[in-house]
């Protein structure tokens, strides 16, 4: 059951900025032993962040997969990537980096809308925070710059 939804608002407009926020959360849940999804837009969009969760930093590791199937090997994995809304077994936290409404929220705990300033996006996560909020699910909203740390 879906305890918590906190929607992370960047004051910048570039996806690599979410990215990058998005592999530093990650981060942070899978230091606490977190299993996390990560939901991207396309299948291209988890082979890049991918390689991004390999380069972010250089002090620590995140180990990952990119869920292609059931029974791949990211169902072992503490932290997975898809572009299927649909894909990939539960977990503690769900990093949404897609424009779509994840489904079968019952699989995540918790989910981390990370929305950047492009104004379409706003849009499309101002529809998401609706649906969330229709669902009757705690809302916490987190406006942030570059600089904020989580």
């Amino acid at each position: 059951m879906t305890e918590r939804v906190d929607f992370y608002v960047l004051k910048d407009a570039t996806p690599k900025q979410g990215w990058t926020f998005a592999c530093r959360l990650t981060e942070k849940a899978y230091l606490r032993n977190m299993r996390v999804a990560i939901l991207t837009e396309t299948d291209a969009d988890s082979v890049s962040l991918d390689g991004l969760l390999w380069t972010f930093t250089d002090r620590g590791f995140v180990p990952h997969e990119i869920y292609r199937e059931a029974g791949s090997a990211a169902s072992a994995s503490p932290v997975y990537l898809t572009a299927d809304p649909d894909g990939g077994p539960g977990a503690d936290l769900l990093v949404n980096l897609s424009d779509r409404m994840p489904k079968q929220l019952q699989r995540f705990a918790r989910i981390a809308e990370i929305i950047d300033a492009d104004a379409e996006r706003k849009r499309l996560g101002r529809e998401r925070f609706k649906c969330y909020r229709e669902l009757q699910l705690a809302l916490e909203t987190h406006q942030l710059d570059a600089a904020t740390d989580i």
